[in-house]
């Protein structure tokens, strides 16, 4: 992997675990270095970016401190959803409401613009990206 792409994907993950930027200035970021997706892990805490040619990228974060709720709520998950797409719920917050509302991980996928999240028993809420 390019040092430029390594310092891109590290820089955007800081940044937004830091809630410095936005999901929309996430994807913009990630396209720009070449990211084809990327898949988010509650559980181990812990991001991979993925590129066109197989190479990849794994970051750690902090695990959540209240654990992950056991039921998957995709009526919460969708609400986290809208408040970041509003501006209003930064990714810190986006993080704590998802995993209360049972959402163990997801995985974006840019070519593909959309976002799989995922519960802990298999469930599922797919979100288009907005046009």
């Amino acid at each position: 992997m390019q040092d430029s792409t390594q310092h891109t994907i590290c820089s955007t993950f800081d940044a937004s675990n830091e809630g410095r930027i936005h999901f929309g200035q996430v994807i913009g970021q990630l396209m720009e270095a070449g990211v084809e997706s990327y898949h988010v892990d509650y559980r181990c805490g812990r991001s991979t970016y993925f590129l066109p040619d197989g190479e990849s990228l794994d970051l750690a974060f902090e695990k959540p401190v209240e654990g992950i709720a056991d039921a998957f709520d995709g009526d919460a998950v969708r609400a986290a959803i809208r408040g970041a797409q509003r501006g209003e719920v930064m990714y810190p917050a986006f993080k704590t409401l998802t995993q209360r509302a049972g959402c163990a991980g997801y995985t974006v996928w840019i070519a593909g613009r959309h976002v799989t999240y995922f519960g802990c028993r298999g469930e599922t809420h797919v979100e288009r990206f907005p046009d």
